[in-house]
């Protein structure tokens, strides 16, 4: 043991920079494990509302897009679409759309704001295949109707509503994601209506 006088102000000055060293250190460390709790980029874009122009959509015509990994239709039904669709309802297992499958502004007949546009996640309730879109113009019927959806894994079919026929795998209605209209010629999907 030496007998050397102790220096308690150069012991403290070391003591307080070591800990400030310790605890800049540890911010250093944390912030970034903080930081990656946070979304990506890409994982934010992926849920991003997705701007979809409609004024060149054909009557009869379905444009597909993608939101949240997902395949989103947009049909334009014509009027004799529109007539047929009143007529379904004793085939279908869910036709005043009971089951929340659509947003509560898309819960009337048509299943939209808009009844010219039907806008639906192209994913059946079955097990999430892509039903086949089957319009009026190719001749081809779902369930004795000239139009509609038609998945072929389990033979799930779908009006032009996304309403689901009775006697099929298919437990519900298709989805009909939030949505709302910019203007007349563009639709934002993935934000409700009226939502800011």
């Amino acid at each position: 043991m030496s007998n050397a006088p102790v220096d308690t102000g150069r012991r403290r000055f070391l003591t307080a920079a070591t800990a400030v060293v310790g605890g800049v250190g540890a911010v250093a460390v944390a912030v970034p494990f903080i930081k990656s709790w946070n979304p990506s980029a890409k994982a934010k874009a992926a849920g991003a509302p997705v701007e979809v122009n409609i004024s060149k959509v054909e009557p009869g015509q379905l444009i597909r897009v993608e939101w949240r990994g997902k395949p989103v239709w947009v049909v334009r039904r014509t009027e004799e679409i529109l007539e047929n669709l009143a007529t379904l309802d004793d085939q279908l297992r869910d036709p005043a759309s009971v089951e929340e499958q659509q947003p509560v502004y898309a819960q009337n007949a048509g299943r939209s704001i808009n009844p010219e546009f039907f806008i639906a996640v192209g994913l059946c309730t079955h097990l999430g295949c892509s039903p086949t879109y089957l319009p009026d113009t190719f001749g081809e019927q779902v369930e004795g109707v000239p139009s509609g959806f038609f998945c072929p894994c389990h033979g799930s079919k779908f009006d032009m509503a996304g309403r689901v026929f009775q006697g099929v795998p298919a437990p519900l209605n298709l989805v009909v994601p939030p949505h709302q209209y910019i203007d007349d010629r563009n639709v934002l999907i993935g934000v409700d209506q009226g939502a800011a």
